[in-house]
């Protein structure tokens, strides 16, 4: 999804389909000493002038720098009234150009093949390079782990691609009352739904499945949301954060049913060019855009996904970029190189016609139809608050009301938000003007909001029948052994019910930031999480972070064994561990590929796995990541349930190897002179904070206080949030370490991913960069 950047608020167990898991504890900050003893020396300005070197004397007549130490805090220097914005860009291209040049290279490479399958084996060469950089670490995908729900499996769609698709899946969502399923159940369930794909039958066969058994299904829905929205507007976010919570109140052009098979949608049909560079969709009658009260103020127009588009680019929030090169002159009218939308490759042809141009052939612009990039937007409601289109648009403006909260903006989809009270609740109820009413079988739904204070807020919630899901976390898992299950009284609720879900393809990474400005929370509240260290202590921070060996030994000593038993505990603590960003197994050769790595022609058999290939390529550069496990999902190969980064020993040698660089930048590091490093701290959340506390023993135990790592508290989440997470400027990201946050795929090509740490790609904010 240019997805929306998706946020893992540390585990705080926010419970829904997925069983996303989230987390938080207590305070350690290590305080800089202050005095660093680095060396600065300003060169003398070129004043244009030749001077005379003096004579030669035989003695060394250079004099020794002067010691230079600035003791000023960070904080009080870096603030948002000093920032430089002309100079941050061209800075932020040269960072890049110097840590992920060679991935950029590879990349592109990749990207100019036409073939499937061997564009697919130069994008995992490609990342290779991008995962050696060591920008970061993967951590998890989004499931995995053991849960237990009264969800019937398969009940929505599953495609791997947009968080659209389940947020407005949950209209059919299949929740027995009675009780949670057991495994066996499950199994039955996810058989049927298997022998009925393809069928159209596979969603009613599930619906008499359940009277067979004897369960009830429910019309309503509750569960949990971990981070406020910073917008209601659907195409000013790549949060998924806030893209979620709009996501119900509008339709796609076409719908995925629990299938997984494409269905119209707000399009009743549609005609794509022999060429494959045209996409002409007839857009459905009658269907009403209302307001949060369900008053009616238009029709569904083709034109509204033309204003949609232009409004998507103009609020620069990183959704449009998503199809920048795919649709035509997208990019450009993006980046300012032209201003006239009409050259854009998107048309009203009439009232009821749509047409997209685009400028490659992309067999997956259809799974996009139901993302919202291509979401529509009323343009009469968006003018009527304020909106303006192009140079003209003013998010700022004291009349732009659009999108700043659910009763300004209009709906088409199943359902309306009919209640939102600040870090409480937000109400769903069933849109009654919707247009296929009968295709809505949750009538209301209702999200709570967690703060994270309470580690067993979710199974309590799920105890009393208020939740339908919970994941069995390391302070559920004793409560829910304690409880006897209605199957069988001899079995605990885990025994009878515990259930390991799928493996996701959502990859969360723990971000490194190599260009930090903020040491406040400067996106919201400057006075929030106040960095202690000096100006000197963040120059010979930055200078450290662009050393590639400084960064490896980062990744290498990161203990995420040890993190995922704090939140999960010791039964299956690695079960949402990843390795890639781009899952091992997400796609797969087509056919027989011979591609370079290393300087070796390299052939990979046809169903060779994406993963193999990464592997290959990263053991060839020398590096010592595992990304792969040939063993891994019984035999089939996976990237994911085990550690294969943490390499302390490794981690040593990397850091050794940057300090003799670094060194040679007049920059030493030592017990007496060490490295300072923040990362968030989440305080608030008891089980975030434990495994937190076991990152930064695993970075001391490896490091033997040559950098020495602060956690920073945050109080509470949506601080927390403004300093690692909703920033939508590089320089407002407020950390060295711990810019936890993910992506999922919107299409069938790794370029869903790796697109989003090209120059201007969303994850770039997350380094400090753009």
């Amino acid at each position: 999804m240019k997805k929306t950047k998706i946020l893992c608020l540390v585990l705080a167990l926010a419970m829904c389909l997925s069983l996303a898991a989230c987390g938080g504890g207590d305070t350690t900050t290590t305080t800089p000493s202050g005095d660093t003893g680095s060396t600065t020396t300003t060169p003398p300005a070129d004043t244009g002038e030749t001077t005379t070197p003096p004579a030669d004397t035989g003695e060394d007549t250079t004099p020794e720098p002067p010691a230079e130490v600035d003791t000023r805090l960070a904080a009080d220097v870096y603030t948002a009234e000093a920032f430089d914005a002309a100079g941050y860009e061209e800075k932020s291209d040269e960072i890049y150009d110097l840590v992920l040049g060679d991935f950029y290279a590879a990349y592109q490479e990749a990207l100019a093949e036409v073939d499937t399958s061997v564009r697919a084996a130069k994008m995992a060469v490609a990342e290779a390079k991008f995962l050696e950089a060591a920008m970061g670490v993967p951590m998890q995908n989004n499931t995995g782990g053991t849960g237990i729900s009264r969800v019937i499996p398969r009940s929505v769609p599953t495609v791997t691609w947009g968080y659209d698709q389940t947020y407005r899946g949950y209209r059919n969502l299949l929740v027995v009352n009675e009780r949670p399923l057991t495994p066996a159940e499950r199994a039955e369930a996810t058989t049927l739904w298997s022998s009925k794909v393809g069928t159209g039958e596979a969603y009613q066969a599930l619906v008499d499945w359940a009277a067979e058994k004897g369960f009830t299904l429910a019309d309503t829905l509750t569960f949990t949301y971990t981070a406020t929205p910073t917008t209601w507007d659907t195409l000013g976010t790549a949060q998924a954060t806030s893209g979620e919570v709009t996501s119900p109140t509008w339709d796609g052009l076409l719908i995925y049913n629990n299938e997984n098979m494409q269905q119209p949608g707000l399009a009743e049909s549609y005609e794509v060019s022999d060429d494959g560079l045209t996409y002409t969709f007839h857009i459905r009658q009658g269907v009403k855009w209302v307001t949060s009260q369900g008053t009616e103020v238009g029709e569904v127009k083709a034109d509204d996904w033309v204003a949609a588009l232009q409004h998507s680019c103009d609020t620069k929030a990183g959704l449009a970029d998503l199809i920048y090169g795919t649709v035509k002159n997208l990019r450009e009218y993006g980046t300012g190189e032209i201003t006239d939308f009409s050259q854009v490759g998107v048309k009203a042809l009439d009232d009821y016609t749509l047409q997209y141009t685009l400028e490659v052939n992309a067999p997956w612009f259809l799974t996009l139809t139901g993302y919202s990039a291509l979401a529509p937007m009323s343009r009469d409601y968006y003018v009527s608050q304020g909106g303006k289109f192009g140079a003209e648009f003013d998010a700022a403006a004291s009349d732009y009301l659009y999108g700043t909260d659910p009763e300004h903006i209009a709906y088409c989809g199943p359902y309306l938000i009919t209640n939102y009270t600040y870090q409480n609740t937000i109400a769903y109820t069933a849109n009654p003007s919707y247009w296929n009413p009968d295709n809505v079988r949750i009538k209301s739904i209702t999200r709570r909001y967690f703060d994270g204070t309470d580690p067993l807020f979710a199974w309590n919630n799920f105890e009393e029948g208020t939740f339908y899901s919970v994941t069995v976390s390391s302070q559920v898992r004793p409560i829910a052994e304690q409880k006897a299950s209605e199957v069988d009284p001899s079995k605990n609720y885990v025994e009878a019910y515990g259930y390991s879900s799928h493996e996701g393809t959502t990859s969360i990474m723990n971000w490194n930031n190599v260009n930090r400005y903020a040491h406040s929370n400067l996106y919201n509240d400057p006075s929030a999480m106040v960095s202690t260290k000096t100006v000197t202590d963040a120059e010979r921070t930055a200078a450290a972070m662009l050393n590639q060996n400084f960064r490896l030994a980062l990744a290498l000593s990161y203990d995420r064994h040890t993190y995922m038993v704090n939140v999960y505990g010791e039964a299956d603590p690695d079960g949402q561990m990843t390795n890639s960003y781009v899952p091992g197994n997400f796609t797969t050769l087509s056919k027989e590929v011979t591609v370079d790595i290393a300087g070796t022609p390299t052939t990979f058999p046809a169903g060779t796995n994406y993963g193999e290939i990464l592997q290959a390529a990263i053991t060839a550069d020398g590096y010592p990541m595992k990304v792969w496990d040939p063993a891994g999902a019984d035999g089939a190969g996976s990237s994911f349930g085990f550690d294969g980064w943490y390499n302390p020993t490794a981690a040593a040698e990397y850091l050794d190897k940057a300090i003799e660089e670094l060194a040679a930048e007049d920059i030493e590091i030592s017990t007496e002179n060490p490295i300072y490093l923040d990362m968030p701290y989440s305080d608030y959340d008891t089980t975030a904070s434990a495994a937190q506390q076991a990152v930064k023993q695993s970075y001391d135990a490896a490091f033997g206080g040559r950098v020495i790592v602060n956690l920073v508290a945050a109080g509470d989440g949506d601080t927390e949030n403004d300093s690692n997470y909703n920033p939508t400027d590089g320089y407002m990201m407020n950390y060295d370490l711990g810019g936890l946050t993910g992506w999922g795929p919107d299409y069938g090509d790794p370029q869903t991913y790796l697109d989003t740490v090209i120059p201007y790609g969303y994850e770039c904010i997350a380094w400090g960069l753009y």
